[in-house]
């Protein structure tokens, strides 16, 4: 049980103080028009109330918790409030669900795993199908919802839901080649069968910086296998999980297939280890919380898979092309405002090109608009709370008091609440907690180097492997830095990088097992060999 507590304490102070890191992101699959965004931003107030009045009225804002395909309050009447990182005003009021509410819903996914499990690989596509239509046909309104409760750019959160229902689509498609094997027998009357069966009841525990990404990531895999899940996203962002779940449930999905329950996070991450009718965790979060849940799950032997956090490299040689080395090093260190775990967290510039490099990203950078994400041409919203800004500020006072120089930023945005200017580090050094812990916030530290093994060496420096990137206009440097690099993705000349249909996942302490692609479906997966034997009489 003190196991399970201090997991449970882990779970909220990494909600609460920004240890949970998600992962991940992020693709825009479909190109947002230029023409998109202006006509969705004029019928848009940035009023909190005014806005949830218009998602309320399109029956997508939903506040109580979803088990076996009813939606329910607390059993104890509590609420949470939910609030607006750009403006501080609260959205609403949700339930604040606990263990008891989480033993239900997973009794509930339970209950629904033995019909589910047996469905046809064609009927779980077509499921998955009708959800993927209805999230892209309601995908303005899960935008605004999305930069309501985060504070993301309308823009990015269109491109969030692109990339999150691409998930849903490509499990949809890929549902119906979860293929097994036969093997040659070494002995003729026997015939050997491998099958791939689904595992059990998935406990999905989310972030908060792809409140929608996160989700469809794990449970599009999940059920297209033939699992049922039981959704835990952060109390910061509950409202687009709820709205998808809700869509879920248009879409046909059987009762008790998904659930959600949200509140109190050590309650409901202690009820989602110590079940044993939970096969499975997913996990999209700190390293910390990550080793607490594996130690958890221990004791029931769950599978597991992590997706943890990261400390991005961003290599930037001699040879590269300025202006891609700017633009791809943008697209990975300010998306969402440098609140992901792929972000470029320290950027490595060979001493060659460093100074038209450091004034090309100064410029750039100075002309990205800060803003509430309804607001038109805005590339950066707030950070998502007061204890983001507060690590910003520390690690740059750590990294100041150590020689490093801010040459663009570095200080709260006059927007005044969560704001946080755009921001630039230049002769940081490895030594920095800046450089060694995830930034999570719009700051870029420039580091030198000279040669192409003491970027190797800096850059695989580090108990992290997630992310990485590598900018050169060399074909045989980009191979070898690519497989040098310690890391579970290498993005060569491009700065946004993940993809439904490629795997995500890192090395080292940044997690364990790969989500996305064909390689994410063996995650929600068991293998079972079979062997008949007298094949060779009657």
């Amino acid at each position: 049980m003190a196991l399970y507590e201090n997991f449970g304490m882990a779970l909220r102070s990494s909600s609460k103080l920004l240890l949970s890191r998600p992962s991940r992101l992020y693709a825009i699959r479909l190109q947002i028009q230029a023409t998109t965004t202006p006509s969705i931003t004029r019928k848009m107030s940035t009023d909190a109330r005014s806005v949830a009045s218009q998602l309320n009225s399109s029956g997508l804002l939903r506040t109580q918790g979803l088990i076996g395909g009813k939606w329910s309050d607390a059993y104890d009447g509590k609420t949470m409030k939910v609030h607006n990182p750009a403006t501080g005003e609260s959205i609403a009021d949700v339930a604040c669900m606990g263990g008891r509410e989480t033993n239900d819903a997973i009794s509930s996914a339970y209950d629904a795993f033995r019909s589910w499990s047996k469905t046809t690989a064609a009927e779980r596509s077509k499921y998955l199908r009708k959800w993927y239509d209805l999230l892209m046909a309601h995908k303005e309104e899960l935008a605004q919802l999305m930069t309501l409760e985060q504070g993301k750019p309308l823009t990015e959160a269109l491109g969030e839901v692109n990339y999150g229902a691409g998930f849903i689509e490509f499990s949809s498609e890929e549902a119906k080649r979860i293929y097994g094997d036969i093997i040659p027998a070494p002995l003729s009357d026997r015939r050997l069968f491998v099958l791939k069966q689904p595992v059990g009841v998935v406990g999905a525990i989310t972030p908060w910086n792809f409140p929608l990404a996160m989700i469809t990531r794990k449970v599009g895999p999940a059920l297209a296998c033939g699992c049922t899940v039981v959704i835990k996203p952060s109390e910061l962002t509950p409202l687009t999980a709820l709205a998808a779940a809700e869509l879920s449930i248009q879409a046909g999905i059987p009762a008790g297939v998904v659930n959600v329950v949200m509140g109190n996070a050590p309650e409901i991450g202690n009820a989602l280890v110590a079940s044993p009718q939970v096969r499975k965790i997913t996990f999209t979060g700190s390293t910390a919380v990550g080793k607490k849940l594996m130690a958890g799950s221990a004791e029931t032997v769950k599978k597991v898979s992590l997706e943890l956090g990261g400390n991005a490299p961003c290599i930037v040689f001699d040879d590269a092309d300025l202006d891609v080395a700017v633009k791809g090093t943008i697209a990975a260190k300010f998306r969402n405002s440098g609140q992901t775990c792929v972000c470029a967290n320290r950027i490595l510039v060979q001493e060659g090109i460093y100074d038209k490099f450091a004034k090309a990203l100064i410029d750039a950078v100075q002309s990205m608009k800060v803003g509430d994400g309804f607001s038109e041409g805005v590339a950066q919203g707030p950070l998502i709370n007061e204890a983001a800004v507060k690590k910003v500020e520390s690690l740059l006072h750590d990294a100041t008091s150590k020689g490093a120089k801010i040459v663009l930023g570095g200080k709260r945005h006059s927007l005044g609440l969560t704001f946080y200017e755009p921001t630039v580090v230049s002769d940081v050094s490895k030594e920095m907690l800046i450089s060694r812990e995830e930034v999570f916030g719009p700051v870029a530290p420039l580091l030198r180097f000279k040669t192409e093994e003491d970027a190797i060496a800096i850059a695989n420096d580090t108990n992290a492997g997630l992310g990485s990137y590598v900018f050169t206009n060399s074909i045989q440097r980009s191979w070898r830095v690519a497989e040098a690099l310690e890391y579970g993705l290498v993005g060569v000349n491009e700065g946004v990088i993940s993809t439904e249909v490629a795997p995500f996942g890192g090395f080292k302490q940044s997690g364990l097992g790969r989500e996305g692609s064909k390689y994410g479906m063996d995650e929600y997966l068991e293998i079972k060999y079979v062997c008949m034997g007298n094949m060779n009489k009657n």
